[in-house]
Protein backbone atom coordinates (compact mmCIF):
# COMPACT_ATOMS: atom_id res chain seq x y z
CA UNK A 1 0.00 0.00 0.00
CA UNK A 2 0.99 3.28 -0.89
CA UNK A 3 0.67 5.26 2.23
CA UNK A 4 1.74 8.52 0.48
CA UNK A 5 -1.66 8.26 -2.05
CA UNK A 6 -3.65 7.57 0.76
CA UNK A 7 -2.44 10.64 3.02
CA UNK A 8 -3.24 12.80 -0.29
CA UNK A 9 -6.97 11.21 -0.70
CA UNK A 10 -7.07 12.58 3.10
CA UNK A 11 -6.01 15.79 2.23
CA UNK A 12 -7.91 15.59 -1.14
CA UNK A 13 -10.85 15.38 1.48
CA UNK A 14 -10.24 18.13 3.57
CA UNK A 15 -9.96 20.34 0.84
CA UNK A 16 -13.03 19.56 -1.23
CA UNK A 17 -15.14 17.21 1.39
CA UNK A 18 -16.41 15.27 -1.46
CA UNK A 19 -14.49 12.96 -4.20
CA UNK A 20 -15.81 10.01 -6.48
CA UNK A 21 -14.22 7.02 -6.44
CA UNK A 22 -13.38 7.72 -10.43
CA UNK A 23 -12.04 11.24 -9.93
CA UNK A 24 -9.64 9.66 -7.10
CA UNK A 25 -8.59 6.13 -9.25
CA UNK A 26 -7.71 8.64 -12.33
CA UNK A 27 -5.86 11.28 -10.29
CA UNK A 28 -3.65 8.37 -8.16
CA UNK A 29 -3.56 6.23 -11.06
CA UNK A 30 -5.17 3.52 -9.45
CA UNK A 31 -8.37 0.92 -9.44
CA UNK A 32 -11.45 2.22 -7.79
CA UNK A 33 -11.35 -1.04 -5.96
CA UNK A 34 -8.13 0.28 -4.41
CA UNK A 35 -9.59 3.77 -3.66
CA UNK A 36 -12.61 2.00 -2.05
CA UNK A 37 -9.76 -0.15 0.01
CA UNK A 38 -8.26 3.01 1.00
CA UNK A 39 -11.31 4.74 2.21
CA UNK A 40 -12.42 1.56 4.53
CA UNK A 41 -8.91 1.62 6.21
CA UNK A 42 -8.86 5.38 6.68
CA UNK A 43 -12.38 5.26 8.02
CA UNK A 44 -11.86 2.92 11.08
CA UNK A 45 -9.68 6.22 12.23
CA UNK A 46 -11.43 9.38 10.50
CA UNK A 47 -14.86 9.96 9.86
CA UNK A 48 -15.47 9.09 6.36
CA UNK A 49 -18.01 7.03 3.74
CA UNK A 50 -19.64 6.14 1.08
CA UNK A 51 -22.99 7.51 -0.12
CA UNK A 52 -24.94 6.55 -2.80
CA UNK A 53 -27.17 7.07 -5.19
CA UNK A 54 -27.90 10.78 -5.95
CA UNK A 55 -25.23 12.87 -4.67
CA UNK A 56 -23.30 10.34 -3.95
CA UNK A 57 -19.62 10.21 -3.86
CA UNK A 58 -17.07 9.79 -0.74
CA UNK A 59 -17.44 11.96 1.82
CA UNK A 60 -15.33 13.66 4.99
CA UNK A 61 -17.69 14.74 7.72
CA UNK A 62 -17.85 18.40 7.89
CA UNK A 63 -16.92 18.74 11.38
CA UNK A 64 -13.77 16.70 11.06
CA UNK A 65 -9.97 19.31 11.49
CA UNK A 66 -7.14 17.24 11.66
CA UNK A 67 -5.92 16.55 15.39
CA UNK A 68 -4.51 19.37 17.33
CA UNK A 69 -0.42 19.40 16.71
CA UNK A 70 -1.15 17.13 13.69
CA UNK A 71 2.33 19.32 12.63
CA UNK A 72 4.49 21.85 14.50
CA UNK A 73 4.42 25.51 13.74
CA UNK A 74 7.57 25.17 11.97
CA UNK A 75 6.34 22.32 9.72
CA UNK A 76 2.56 24.01 8.80
CA UNK A 77 4.84 26.86 7.61
CA UNK A 78 7.47 24.85 5.64
CA UNK A 79 4.72 22.91 4.20
CA UNK A 80 2.52 26.05 2.96
CA UNK A 81 5.53 27.69 1.45
CA UNK A 82 6.60 24.26 -0.57
CA UNK A 83 3.11 24.21 -2.03
CA UNK A 84 3.26 28.16 -2.94
CA UNK A 85 6.42 27.46 -4.68
CA UNK A 86 4.42 24.34 -6.27
CA UNK A 87 1.55 26.55 -7.31
CA UNK A 88 3.97 29.05 -9.18
CA UNK A 89 5.89 26.03 -11.22
CA UNK A 90 2.27 24.42 -11.64
CA UNK A 91 -0.64 26.59 -11.26
CA UNK A 92 -3.26 23.92 -9.97
CA UNK A 93 -6.49 24.19 -7.94
CA UNK A 94 -5.41 21.67 -5.76
CA UNK A 95 -2.08 23.11 -4.35
CA UNK A 96 -4.06 26.14 -3.53
CA UNK A 97 -6.92 23.97 -2.10
CA UNK A 98 -4.19 22.29 0.02
CA UNK A 99 -2.62 24.92 1.11
CA UNK A 100 -5.98 26.94 2.47
CA UNK A 101 -6.90 23.90 4.22
CA UNK A 102 -3.23 23.94 5.49
CA UNK A 103 -3.81 27.95 6.70
CA UNK A 104 -6.94 27.45 8.03
CA UNK A 105 -5.82 24.27 10.66
CA UNK A 106 -2.70 26.70 11.53
CA UNK A 107 -5.07 29.89 12.24
CA UNK A 108 -7.84 27.33 14.11
CA UNK A 109 -5.22 25.88 16.28
CA UNK A 110 -3.58 29.32 17.38
CA UNK A 111 -6.89 30.65 18.62
CA UNK A 112 -7.11 27.23 20.14
CA UNK A 113 -10.91 27.30 19.59
CA UNK A 114 -12.61 25.50 22.52
CA UNK A 115 -15.46 27.28 23.63
CA UNK A 116 -19.15 27.24 21.99
CA UNK A 117 -21.26 30.55 21.33
CA UNK A 118 -20.20 33.79 22.28
CA UNK A 119 -19.24 35.68 25.82
CA UNK A 120 -22.95 36.58 26.87
CA UNK A 121 -24.12 36.08 30.44
CA UNK A 122 -23.09 32.66 30.06
CA UNK A 123 -20.01 30.86 28.74
CA UNK A 124 -19.67 26.97 28.00
CA UNK A 125 -17.11 25.23 27.12
CA UNK A 126 -18.53 22.71 24.76
CA UNK A 127 -15.52 20.31 24.25
CA UNK A 128 -14.88 17.33 25.89
CA UNK A 129 -12.03 16.72 28.35
CA UNK A 130 -10.63 13.58 25.81
CA UNK A 131 -10.87 15.59 22.50
CA UNK A 132 -12.19 19.67 22.81
CA UNK A 133 -11.10 20.51 19.05
CA UNK A 134 -13.10 18.06 17.58
CA UNK A 135 -16.18 18.11 19.98
CA UNK A 136 -16.00 21.57 20.06
CA UNK A 137 -15.82 21.37 15.94
CA UNK A 138 -19.02 18.94 15.84
CA UNK A 139 -20.81 21.32 18.16
CA UNK A 140 -20.44 24.19 15.68
CA UNK A 141 -21.31 22.86 12.98
CA UNK A 142 -24.72 21.71 14.70
CA UNK A 143 -25.02 25.65 15.50
CA UNK A 144 -24.54 26.98 12.46
CA UNK A 145 -26.80 24.51 10.82
CA UNK A 146 -29.44 25.32 13.64
CA UNK A 147 -28.63 29.19 12.85
CA UNK A 148 -29.10 28.86 9.68
CA UNK A 149 -31.62 26.14 9.32
CA UNK A 150 -29.68 24.00 7.20
CA UNK A 151 -30.36 20.38 6.92
CA UNK A 152 -27.84 18.54 8.25
CA UNK A 153 -26.82 14.83 7.12
CA UNK A 154 -25.72 12.70 10.27
CA UNK A 155 -24.18 9.42 10.68
CA UNK A 156 -25.89 8.46 14.12
CA UNK A 157 -24.51 5.21 16.80
CA UNK A 158 -26.98 3.60 18.94
CA UNK A 159 -26.44 2.93 22.35
CA UNK A 160 -26.35 -0.56 21.06
CA UNK A 161 -23.79 0.41 18.30
CA UNK A 162 -26.16 0.43 15.21
CA UNK A 163 -25.07 2.67 12.63
CA UNK A 164 -28.27 4.68 10.75
CA UNK A 165 -28.13 7.64 8.07
CA UNK A 166 -30.40 10.52 9.06
CA UNK A 167 -31.29 13.57 7.92
CA UNK A 168 -32.08 16.07 11.02
CA UNK A 169 -33.40 19.63 11.03
CA UNK A 170 -31.67 21.14 14.50
CA UNK A 171 -33.56 23.03 16.46
CA UNK A 172 -32.24 23.39 19.97
CA UNK A 173 -29.00 22.45 21.75
CA UNK A 174 -29.56 20.35 25.04
CA UNK A 175 -27.01 19.72 27.63
CA UNK A 176 -28.35 17.81 30.64
CA UNK A 177 -26.04 16.12 33.49
CA UNK A 178 -23.40 16.55 31.47
CA UNK A 179 -24.12 15.15 27.96
CA UNK A 180 -24.61 17.17 25.13
CA UNK A 181 -27.84 16.75 23.03
CA UNK A 182 -29.45 18.21 19.83
CA UNK A 183 -33.44 18.51 19.64
CA UNK A 184 -34.19 17.92 16.01
CA UNK A 185 -36.45 16.61 13.96
CA UNK A 186 -35.72 13.54 11.78
CA UNK A 187 -37.00 12.98 8.69
CA UNK A 188 -36.69 9.36 9.16
CA UNK A 189 -38.72 9.14 12.37
CA UNK A 190 -41.07 11.90 10.96
CA UNK A 191 -40.77 13.41 14.72
CA UNK A 192 -38.89 15.31 17.09
CA UNK A 193 -36.17 13.27 18.43
CA UNK A 194 -33.12 13.66 20.93
CA UNK A 195 -29.39 13.15 19.47
CA UNK A 196 -26.45 12.38 21.35
CA UNK A 197 -23.57 14.17 20.33
CA UNK A 198 -21.33 12.28 21.07
CA UNK A 199 -22.87 9.53 19.21
CA UNK A 200 -22.73 11.51 15.70
CA UNK A 201 -19.77 10.10 13.92
CA UNK A 202 -20.27 11.94 10.77
CA UNK A 203 -21.90 15.65 9.77
CA UNK A 204 -22.49 16.66 6.38
CA UNK A 205 -24.20 20.02 5.52
CA UNK A 206 -26.33 20.31 3.37
CA UNK A 207 -27.49 22.39 0.22
CA UNK A 208 -31.24 21.99 1.65
CA UNK A 209 -32.84 24.47 3.80
CA UNK A 210 -35.89 24.06 6.59
CA UNK A 211 -38.77 25.78 8.14
CA UNK A 212 -38.46 25.88 11.94
CA UNK A 213 -41.12 24.28 13.22
CA UNK A 214 -43.01 25.40 16.16
CA UNK A 215 -42.24 23.38 19.55
CA UNK A 216 -42.83 24.32 23.20
CA UNK A 217 -39.95 23.27 26.03
CA UNK A 218 -42.70 20.95 27.23
CA UNK A 219 -41.93 19.06 24.03
CA UNK A 220 -38.27 18.09 24.84
CA UNK A 221 -38.57 15.33 26.42
CA UNK A 222 -36.49 16.19 29.66
CA UNK A 223 -38.29 13.58 31.57
CA UNK A 224 -36.16 11.05 29.50
CA UNK A 225 -33.42 11.34 32.23
CA UNK A 226 -36.41 11.02 35.03
CA UNK A 227 -36.47 7.28 37.13
CA UNK A 228 -39.46 6.65 38.08
CA UNK A 229 -37.90 4.18 40.74
CA UNK A 230 -36.11 6.68 43.36
CA UNK A 231 -33.65 5.92 46.35
CA UNK A 232 -32.73 8.74 48.88
CA UNK A 233 -29.25 7.33 50.14
CA UNK A 234 -26.83 8.91 52.57
CA UNK A 235 -23.29 9.63 51.48
CA UNK A 236 -20.08 9.66 53.84
CA UNK A 237 -17.75 12.08 51.69
CA UNK A 238 -13.98 12.96 52.25
CA UNK A 239 -11.98 16.45 51.01
CA UNK A 240 -10.90 14.08 47.82
CA UNK A 241 -14.35 14.09 46.63
CA UNK A 242 -15.67 16.97 48.08
CA UNK A 243 -15.69 19.04 44.88
CA UNK A 244 -17.28 16.44 42.74
CA UNK A 245 -19.89 15.69 45.40
CA UNK A 246 -20.44 19.74 45.20
CA UNK A 247 -21.00 19.54 41.39
CA UNK A 248 -22.64 16.26 41.31
CA UNK A 249 -25.59 16.67 44.48
CA UNK A 250 -25.38 20.62 44.77
CA UNK A 251 -23.53 22.06 47.49
CA UNK A 252 -27.14 22.67 49.50
CA UNK A 253 -26.89 18.75 50.07
CA UNK A 254 -23.44 18.78 51.79
CA UNK A 255 -23.35 18.58 55.66
CA UNK A 256 -20.32 18.97 58.08
CA UNK A 257 -20.54 17.14 61.02
CA UNK A 258 -18.14 15.83 63.63
CA UNK A 259 -15.07 16.78 60.85
CA UNK A 260 -16.74 14.91 58.18
CA UNK A 261 -19.09 15.81 55.01
CA UNK A 262 -22.29 13.92 54.87
CA UNK A 263 -25.23 14.19 52.42
CA UNK A 264 -28.85 12.76 51.95
CA UNK A 265 -30.04 12.90 48.51
CA UNK A 266 -33.03 11.53 46.74
CA UNK A 267 -32.00 10.04 43.29
CA UNK A 268 -32.38 8.24 40.09
CA UNK A 269 -32.07 4.51 41.22
CA UNK A 270 -30.38 2.59 38.00
CA UNK A 271 -27.14 1.49 36.77
CA UNK A 272 -25.84 5.12 36.35
CA UNK A 273 -26.56 6.09 39.59
CA UNK A 274 -24.25 2.85 40.78
CA UNK A 275 -21.36 3.82 37.81
CA UNK A 276 -21.11 7.65 39.05
CA UNK A 277 -20.86 6.10 43.32
CA UNK A 278 -17.77 3.93 42.03
CA UNK A 279 -16.28 7.15 39.77
CA UNK A 280 -15.67 8.27 43.06
CA UNK A 281 -13.22 5.71 44.39
CA UNK A 282 -12.69 5.87 48.03
CA UNK A 283 -13.68 9.60 48.44
CA UNK A 284 -17.50 8.74 48.48
CA UNK A 285 -18.77 5.66 50.95
CA UNK A 286 -22.98 5.05 50.97
CA UNK A 287 -23.90 4.80 54.45
CA UNK A 288 -27.56 3.42 53.77
CA UNK A 289 -29.27 2.18 52.50
CA UNK A 290 -27.95 -1.58 52.75
CA UNK A 291 -29.22 -2.57 49.65
CA UNK A 292 -27.13 -0.24 47.49
CA UNK A 293 -24.23 -0.56 49.61
CA UNK A 294 -24.35 -3.93 48.03
CA UNK A 295 -24.90 -3.38 44.49
CA UNK A 296 -21.67 -0.65 44.54
CA UNK A 297 -19.72 -3.61 46.27
CA UNK A 298 -20.87 -5.75 43.40
CA UNK A 299 -19.97 -3.24 40.77
CA UNK A 300 -16.61 -2.35 42.33
CA UNK A 301 -15.19 -5.65 42.85
CA UNK A 302 -16.65 -6.56 39.35
CA UNK A 303 -14.04 -3.48 37.67
CA UNK A 304 -11.25 -4.57 39.69
CA UNK A 305 -11.83 -8.08 38.76
CA UNK A 306 -10.94 -6.65 35.48
CA UNK A 307 -7.43 -5.58 36.64
CA UNK A 308 -6.55 -8.98 38.07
Amino acid sequence: MKFSILIAILFDLLAKRKATALELSEKYEISPRTVYRYIDLMSTYVPIYVKRGRDGGIYISDNYKLPMGFMTKEEYEAAIESLSAMYSQFPQERFLAAKRKLSAQVKAEARDITLSGEIGNILVDGGTWSDTHNFSEKMRLVEECLRDKILLEIEYHSRMGEKTQRMIEPHVLVFKQGVWYVFAFCHKQRAFRLFRLGRIFSALKTNEKFTKRPFSREDIPLNYWTNEKTVTANFEITEKAFADAQDWLGVENLQLKNGKWYAEVTLPDDETLIRKIVSLGTGMRVVAPEELRRRVAENAAAVAALYR
